[in-house]
């Protein structure tokens, strides 16, 4: 398959700080690009200090560009359970608030299905019932410049070393052994 004939599906999914999701779904064979941004709530033109000060409804998300060729949206949305925990209300981690809420806003009936059917196969897995919202998407609103690549563009800074870092490296082996 060549460049002209690639397709390319989106989904968008927030489970935490953007800057850990967009690193860890770069991870991923077959995603194209990840886009660090704002959805799910009622804002137009969210800004990143209107988010933090609970002004919008929305929450962190990624937009996940992938080549269905190459990765299902079955496993994209697989992933997505491994990346964060699902059973955190409005956090992850120490990170609290309804901007950092685990979401999947789906664009489709299809898309819908899917994330459903995943969450209630996930839902066996933990132990803690799954709090994720699963929304339509009404508009995806990008991030402000310098949060898009934010961990590769600063690898050894605190919140990068201490909280992105290991969890890529958990994701790395992770994925590592999937494909044995």
């Amino acid at each position: 398959m060549n460049a002209a004939t690639a397709k390319t599906e989106s989904i968008v999914v927030g489970g935490g700080c953007f800057w850990c999701t967009d690193a860890a779904f770069k991870l991923l064979p077959g995603v194209k690009a990840v886009t660090s941004g704002y959805a799910g709530g009622k804002e137009a033109n969210p800004t990143y200090e209107q988010v933090c000060a609970h002004a919008t409804g929305h929450a962190e998300v990624t937009k996940v560009d992938f080549d269905p060729a190459v990765v299902s949206l079955d496993r994209v949305i697989e992933y997505f359970w491994q990346v964060h925990n699902p059973t955190q209300v409005d956090g992850q981690g120490n990170d609290h608030g309804p901007q950092y809420r685990s979401i999947i806003l789906f664009a489709n009936d299809a898309q819908k299905a899917v994330a459903t059917k995943s969450r209630d196969a996930a839902a066996k897995v933990f132990r803690d019932p799954i709090v994720t919202q699963i929304v339509p998407l009404a508009k995806f609103w990008p991030a402000e410049s310098y949060h898009q690549d934010y961990f590769a563009k600063h690898p050894g800074e605190g919140y990068c070393s201490f909280v992105i870092a290991p969890k890529i490296k958990k994701l790395e082996h992770a994925l590592e052994a999937k494909k044995k």
